[in-house]
């Protein structure tokens, strides 16, 4: 669903509190006047009940505090903008939260954990809070809102004309290569493309490591939207990933062939064209296979999963490379090929609450991610364990010389169950899944990468 459509101007607070339970009063005010089966009383219980067991703050100054509930609605959202700031115990070194919005979700809201991931995603960028916080009064703040949670806002392209000729020759490839779509990589312009920039009568994919709020499938000028995030600046980086994304998707199929428009990020002009074969691509991961994701694995948690483990190999935790495993599906079967190394920090958790596709469960999964042992991730989503050891043997599957005994058992458990898992090795930072024990890096080998 389009965020905007759930901010309502009558919602907007500007907080005169300065603790988090009384912004929540001020915001229950304005959110349940119109609703009296919702009770303030239990709603602020509940909204403080979730605070206690795990911090709502997402960061960049910004609380999400949300609880479902029974109501007709499906979702109401209060926001509360405060200029002196707001202590709030999950902050890092007291920093004061200037913007706080609150999620009250029905029950039935079946979407709900891809509305709050969907909002905490357009809060990451600093200069959309700086310009929601800096607003000069709520009608303007209305606005912004509206204009931040509407999708991507790019910064203009340049719009040369080499950037023409490739688009157009581009056009005429994927047309004469029979291709079943183009794909653009949008990070190879500053902020994006521009709007309007794109017209053509060929399925479009847009791939970009930009958060994306888009509605029913389109974006813009783009059929459909991959977010995928790269640390190299190598031309087209992205392909592997974003191929594998929009396959576990079906927005595109095994027997289809893909024209590939893009250039250095950041560089303001395209100047690689690539058609790539996709069954040719992942021949070797489908072993005579028509089904890359497993039955049980729902597409947008393997791609949180391959987003999280991208992330660490980028940033480590607190300077360190981190090395880790993520074991994704038929969850029952790697519980039995596996033992606890550590108590499971997950174990009593709700459900909802230690989903992979929660947002606030992304620095949770990087903490924990130091520990020895995978993380055993349910298809739905739902992290079953971390610290757990694979004990599920393979002999018949050779590594290549170099890798660890983490991709080993990665390799293994592939093997012996219908899962994909998926390392980040150590020493070189690179992501690597497995599947059926055939590997496909995911991302360079980081020692590789100039700068």
């Amino acid at each position: 669903m389009r965020l905007e459509k759930i901010i309502a101007r009558n919602r907007l607070v500007d907080l005169r509190s300065v603790d988090l339970e009384g912004a929540l009063e001020e915001l229950l005010e304005v959110s349940i006047q119109k609703f009296p089966d919702l009770k303030r009383e239990s709603l602020l219980k509940g909204l403080l009940a979730r605070e206690s067991t795990m911090t709502t703050y997402l960061g960049q100054g910004v609380a999400l505090p949300h609880v479902r509930v029974k109501m007709s609605r499906r979702y109401i959202l209060a926001i509360g903008r405060s200029r002196l700031g707001i202590r709030h115990d999950g902050a890092k070194d007291d920093e004061p939260v200037r913007l706080i919005m609150m999620l009250i979700a029905g029950e039935n809201a079946r979407d709900y954990l891809q509305v709050l991931a969907s909002i905490a995603r357009l809060v990451q960028e600093p200069a959309l809070v700086d310009s929601l916080v800096g607003a000069p009064d709520l009608d303007a703040l209305h606005e912004r809102l509206i204009g931040g949670f509407g999708g991507i806002r790019p910064v203009e392209a340049q719009q040369n004309r080499v950037n023409r000729l490739m688009f157009r020759e581009a056009e005429r490839v994927a047309t004469g290569a029979s291709c079943a779509a183009l794909m653009v990589f949008g990070d190879t312009f500053v902020g994006g493309l521009q709007p309007g920039a794109i017209h053509t009568k060929i399925k479009s994919i847009l791939v970009t490591r930009n958060p994306i709020d888009s509605a029913d499938g389109q974006t813009g000028d783009f059929a459909d939207t991959i977010q995928v995030r790269s640390f190299s600046n190598h031309r087209l980086a992205q392909l592997r990933s974003a191929m594998l994304v929009a396959l576990t998707r079906g927005i595109i199929a095994f027997s289809d062939r893909i024209c590939c428009l893009g250039g250095l990020t950041g560089s303001n002009q395209f100047d690689t064209l690539v058609v790539v074969d996709v069954e040719r691509e992942f021949q070797t991961l489908l072993a005579n296979h028509g089904d890359l994701l497993p039955e049980d694995v729902k597409p947008e948690v393997l791609e949180r999963v391959i987003a999280v483990a991208t992330e660490l190999a980028v940033e480590g935790r607190e300077g360190r490379p981190v090395g880790c495993l993520f074991v994704v599906g038929d969850a029952d079967k790697v519980e039995l090929l596996s033992k606890p190394l550590v108590l499971n920090p997950f174990y009593g958790y709700k459900e909802e609450d230690r989903n992979i596709l929660n947002p606030f469960m992304d620095e949770t999964v990087k903490e924990f991610s130091s520990i020895d042992g995978a993380f055993i991730i349910r298809g739905d989503g739902v992290v079953i364990s971390a610290g757990s050891l694979i004990q599920a043997a393979d002999y018949e599957h050779v590594l290549p010389s170099g890798l660890g005994s983490r991709h080993a058992a990665a390799m293994a458990v592939s093997v012996a169950t219908q899962c994909i898992s998926i390392v980040v090795s150590s020493s070189t930072g690179q992501v690597t899944l497995f599947r059926r024990g055939v590997m496909l890096p995911l991302t360079d080998n980081k020692r590789t990468i100039s700068g």
